[in-house]
């Protein structure tokens, strides 16, 4: 009883607290900010950095600061807390780093939050939960501040695990939690197996999807169903699929940079859909072995040279083909066709 009534009162004090701070209620979802507060204006060079989760890539995120010109950093979530905040501007000169925890529709319509956004000079986006982004962002002022950001001030933009979700064409949306390799290649019509239009549109990543953590949770036979799937309405996907400890920078030619310790993994889908794409039977998707060709590329903290996103130019890597034989994915070497 005195322990619960102990919380109670300190939960009241929070409370209270929060009310007093000035920073709460001058910036609403504002977790605090590091460096100066007033909003500056720098040159900044567009791009956008796709980070795999599992830990940050230091040389892949100076690469993301470098190209805000020095300016204001804002970092958005929908969970966590400020981890990135003296990280990141210990890591590179810049004015300041913000971040904002954004986890209601009506914070993504306030219209100081908005605003603190569309002063950025470069914008992160942090791990977390992909459905939360889509529920809470989507179709909101926020989501319009994202896309003058991208569009209109031209700032560099990034994000990280499920920050990297919501950054592709296509987005494995998370609406009913997770999904495994072999849950989603035995029933691809899976409820967990859920893909939406991205919200965020970029125009670097037009025919994507993502996904990350990828060779440490084993994601690869999951990411060729959502392939699958997108490929069933008659398009030709491309999927990235980023490793822990690793980023990939884009500039807005397109060029590629692989960042870090593990790889990146490049997925082109074949001119063949799938044979089975249904509720009754696992996956199969052939096409003389070469259903997709996947270029996987080493990362490197200088950053390796990958070609060109744009014009699909893609080297530096291993290159192999994939298929999917009733639920079982399958791996060949690469032959010139």
């Amino acid at each position: 009883m005195y322990r619960s009534l102990l919380l109670f009162k300190l939960y009241l004090v929070a409370i209270a607290l929060n009310a007093q701070n000035p920073m709460n209620r001058l910036r609403p979802a504002s977790l605090g900010i590091t460096g100066d507060t007033a909003d500056i204006k720098t040159a900044t060079s567009p791009g956008l950095l796709l980070a795999g989760g599992g830990g940050d890539v230091d040389e892949a995120m100076r690469w993301l600061l470098q190209r805000s010109g020095g300016g204001d950093v804002v970092i958005i979530r929908a969970s966590g807390g400020t981890g990135y905040n003296k990280y990141l501007y210990e890591l590179e000169k810049v004015n300041s780093v913000e971040s904002l925890l954004i986890n209601s529709r009506e914070l993504a319509n306030n219209d100081t939050v908005v605003q603190i956004v569309r002063n950025a000079e470069a914008l992160f986006i942090a791990g977390g939960d992909q459905w939360n982004y889509v529920q809470y962002w989507k179709g909101t002022q926020l989501n319009e501040a994202i896309q003058y950001l991208i569009m209109k001030k031209k700032v560099p933009i990034g994000g990280t695990s499920a920050g990297l979700a919501i950054l592709g064409q296509y987005c494995f949306d998370a609406k009913n939690g997770s999904i495994t390799s072999d849950t989603a290649l035995r029933n691809p019509m899976h409820p967990k197996m859920s893909i939406s239009q991205g919200f965020i549109k970029h125009p670097l990543m037009k025919g994507w999807i993502t996904d990350s953590h990828y060779a440490q949770r084993n994601r690869q036979g999951r990411h060729m169903v959502m392939l699958a799937k997108i490929s069933s309405k008659n398009r030709r996907p491309n999927g990235l699929g980023i490793d822990e400890k690793t980023a990939v920078a884009l500039d807005d030619k397109g060029t590629l940079l692989v960042f870090g310790e593990n790889e990146a993994w490049f997925l082109k889908a074949g001119k063949k859909t799938p044979q089975t794409l249904n509720e009754q039977d696992a996956l199969t998707w052939q096409w003389k072995g070469r259903a997709v060709k996947v270029i996987r590329v080493k990362g490197s903290q200088p950053g390796t040279p990958a070609g060109n996103l744009l014009n699909g130019g893609i080297y530096g890597g291993q290159t192999e083909y994939w298929e999917v034989v009733n639920g079982t994915l399958l791996v060949h070497p690469y032959l010139p066709e």
